[in-house]
């Protein structure tokens, strides 16, 4: 078989599981490109180690197409299309440091909500209130960016203050809980956007651009780049990546374990419902956002020494 067949196969095969695999599709169309459509089977340890180095040092994305070619590679093992793997037995150390998403205080969170007037001042294509009323909706209800712009009026349920999340990661849908504070907020909102763009409830994006189109998350991103300059929030850790919009996900969760340790809750029992609240498929999924931070260090440890004097956790 020609490689971009088997990669197809793959793909669809990877798709059948229930993952999106756009990312990872791109990654396997880039390497299908710089090898050719030759026979699969053909492919040598030379062009995949051209295509994993690039021109540049070892990064985590070095990593990324290692472990794509590697998902694809045992597919096709198993399936007899090729006798052996032209992968690097090796893996070279990668020179970058790993990864920390940026976990934003109370006080940083208030200095970007204050902030949203003068960032979208002028000719800024976001209203101040659309952009401020996505922040509170990705932190109060740990939404991912696509997801909060995908949302409809239909998807809000102002009755019983949930939001109906569709097709989201892995394929699944699910509802997401609202505060009393967030519902209100979103009310007043959602009347407003009513009055400035009328459309049919199935129809009427939550989030829009002035001109009513939904919004983009390269604009979202852009815009909150923009905000995030007006406020002062810069990592001061020598971290190479600023404060990201999706850092709001993983903040959302910090805190939220925080209040959990602070109240004496089971965190047992508690940590499963927050996974499922986040649209996690297993708890592995919700760990890589549960950062720990200064403020919950301290509250793991107030936890084990009232553990340790007897008081239980």
């Amino acid at each position: 078989m020609k490689f971009s067949e088997v990669v197809s196969l793959y793909i669809s095969y990877k798709r059948t599981l229930g993952h999106k695999y756009h990312s990872e599709e791109a990654v396997l169309r880039s390497f299908c490109k710089g090898v050719g459509n030759d026979p699969f089977a053909s492919i040598q340890p030379e062009a995949v180690l051209t295509f994993l180095n690039g021109r540049g040092p070892i990064t985590g994305y070095w990593m990324k197409k290692y472990r794509v070619l590697s998902g694809l590679y045992r597919f096709a093992l198993a399936r007899g299309l090729t006798k052996m793997s032209p992968l690097p037995r090796t893996i070279p150390n990668s020179t970058a440091p790993v990864f920390a998403p940026y976990i934003y205080s109370h006080e940083e969170l208030k200095r970007l909500l204050n902030a949203v007037p003068v960032a979208c001042a002028g000719r800024v294509p976001i209203q101040g209130d659309v952009l401020k009323t996505l922040l509170l909706i990705l932190y109060g209800a740990g939404l991912r960016i696509g997801e909060a712009l995908a949302l409809t009026l239909k998807d809000v349920d102002m009755n019983q203050s949930y939001l109906y999340i569709r097709d989201t990661k892995f394929f699944k849908s699910r509802l997401v809980p609202m505060g009393n504070d967030l519902t209100e907020i979103l009310n007043v909102y959602i009347v407003m956007q009513q009055k400035r763009h009328p459309a049919p409830a199935e129809e009427a994006h939550l989030f829009c651009f002035r001109d009513g189109s939904p919004l983009s998350q390269s604009a979202t991103r852009n815009a909150f780049r923009r905000l995030r300059l007006h406020a002062g929030v810069l990592r001061q850790d020598g971290a190479r990546h600023q404060p990201r919009l999706h850092d709001l996900r993983h903040t959302a969760a910090v805190h939220r374990l925080i209040a959990w340790y602070q109240k004496g809750e089971n965190l047992q029992d508690l940590l499963p419902k927050l996974a499922a609240y986040m649209g996690h498929v297993d708890l592995s999924s919700t760990q890589r956002y549960l950062t720990m931070t200064p403020e919950l260090l301290q509250q793991a440890s107030l936890r084990f020494e009232n553990y340790a004097i007897g008081g239980g956790l």
